[in-house]
């Protein structure tokens, strides 16, 4: 065993498991009961290399729900426009010792909406011309200097995209009242990365983030996630590259699975589906690897509500067998009137990268739809082409296939922009 007591650095038990420790050299892992790391893990799965106050402890979606319930009150629960005015007036009635009809009095002469200069509306967006303020002085010259020398007026993608996830949740209403949110209901938001896969992204940013009902269940999260690997057309088409194929991989592998927590929930709302965990829990208990126990539900059979999870630990989502996402749950609350109140929307996207397509490296034009393997025509490999291009090159007036190359459909990532 060996610590650093001088400098805060790692503790390694016996198990050689690196455990953070204080500067004083005192173990960070230790449970209030002064248990240490053994304690903690053996209680809330930690395991004694995880470092503490970056998750919360682990604790039941459906118990925070009701607590949150319970704690606050009506007006604040309620989902209808005005619930909350009411309740403030009343409060404030009751402070200032008044009657009703004065506190509206105060509330109309005290508003907002009085706290203006003149009469007259003026547009903020304008900078008038006879202003003696400095700061907006300066800033006209730069707007003018701006538009001078302003060849292309484009707004950036990313910041249209946002914009766009934006307009359709937050506000939204239910066309039908039997589609509206009950008041306390649990939202989870919930960022999905990139698969492991993808080196350029999968550490900095989630592929996309979704808000989630803590009253649905787990198969609507997973038919959210959208993931280039779902599209993907197996085969090899050189020969025939006009037969279109008939499903996608999405289609024929359907097997997924979620963990949590110590427990595989496995999709199993389809008779082609396998238990993709069965490997893993073979592996953990073949040799005494230290993993405990593991156990494995249906996805179906679960809400959000019956799990118990831990806010900003990293979860996982496979699908197509060897594609894995990482999960992390990074805000449960109570819905808010001004949230997207149409359950018929959720799980809803609220923010999503924009992702680059990859062009055709002849034209450099299209959108590419081919790519090539040992291809004679080609001086890279893989190759990618558009339709044309792919063509134009590899086939005759007739449509024979020329020289030597293998080639696969190409599902671009852009294709979800």
């Amino acid at each position: 065993m060996y610590r650093d007591d001088t400098s805060g650095g790692l503790d390694y038990n016996p198990h050689n498991a690196p455990v953070p420790t204080s500067p004083k050299g005192n173990n960070m892992a230790a449970g209030p009961s002064g248990t240490g790391a053994a304690g903690a893990s053996s209680l809330c799965r930690i395991p004694d290399y995880e470092l503490l106050n970056v998750n919360s402890k682990v604790f039941c979606v459906g118990s925070f729900g009701s607590l949150w319930r319970e704690k606050l009150e009506k007006a604040h629960l309620g989902l209808q426009e005005g619930e909350e005015a009411v309740q403030v007036e009343q409060q404030l009635a009751t402070q200032l010792d008044l009657p009703s009809d004065m506190v509206e009095e105060l509330q109309l002469v005290c508003g907002v909406d009085t706290l203006k200069c003149t009469e007259e509306e003026t547009n903020t967006e304008v900078i008038p011309e006879d202003t003696e303020l400095v700061t907006l002085a300066i800033r006209r010259k730069v707007i003018e200097k701006r538009e001078a020398r302003l060849v292309h007026d484009r707004t950036c993608r990313q910041e249209t995209f946002d914009y766009e996830h934006e307009m359709q949740t937050v506000g939204r209403k239910p066309s039908h009242p039997e589609d509206s949110i009950a008041a306390g209901e649990v939202i989870l938001t919930i960022n999905v990365y990139s698969p492991i896969i993808f080196i350029k992204h999968r550490e900095k940013k989630p592929h996309h983030t979704l808000l989630v009902l803590g009253s649905q269940k787990l198969t609507e999260l997973r038919d959210a996630i959208s993931c280039v690997s779902d599209l993907q057309i197996g085969g090899e088409f050189s020969n025939t590259p006009d037969l279109a194929p008939e499903h996608i991989s999405k289609d024929l592998y359907k097997s997924a699975f979620f963990f949590f927590e110590g427990t595989f929930y496995n999709d199993a709302r389809y008779s082609e589906c396998r238990d993709l965990s069965r490997n893993v829990i073979e592996w953990a208990e073949s040799h005494d690897r230290g993993c405990g126990k593991f156990s494995t539900a249906k996805m179906e059979d679960y809400t959000f509500n019956d799990m118990c999870i831990k806010v900003g630990y990293p979860y996982l989502y496979c699908h197509q067998g060897d594609c894995e996402h990482l999960i992390i749950i990074s805000d449960v609350r109570i819905v808010h009137r001004d949230d997207c109140l149409d359950k018929t929307l959720y799980p809803c996207v609220t923010k999503k990268p924009w992702m680059w397509t990859r062009k055709c490296s002849v034209c450099k034009l299209f959108i590419v739809r081919w790519v090539t393997n040992n291809d004679s025509f080609a001086p890279e490999d893989p190759s990618f082409f558009c339709d044309m291009c792919f063509r134009m090159l590899h086939y005759d007036a007739d449509g024979n296939k020329m020289g030597v190359f293998l080639a696969y459909p190409y599902v671009d990532p852009g294709i979800f922009n």
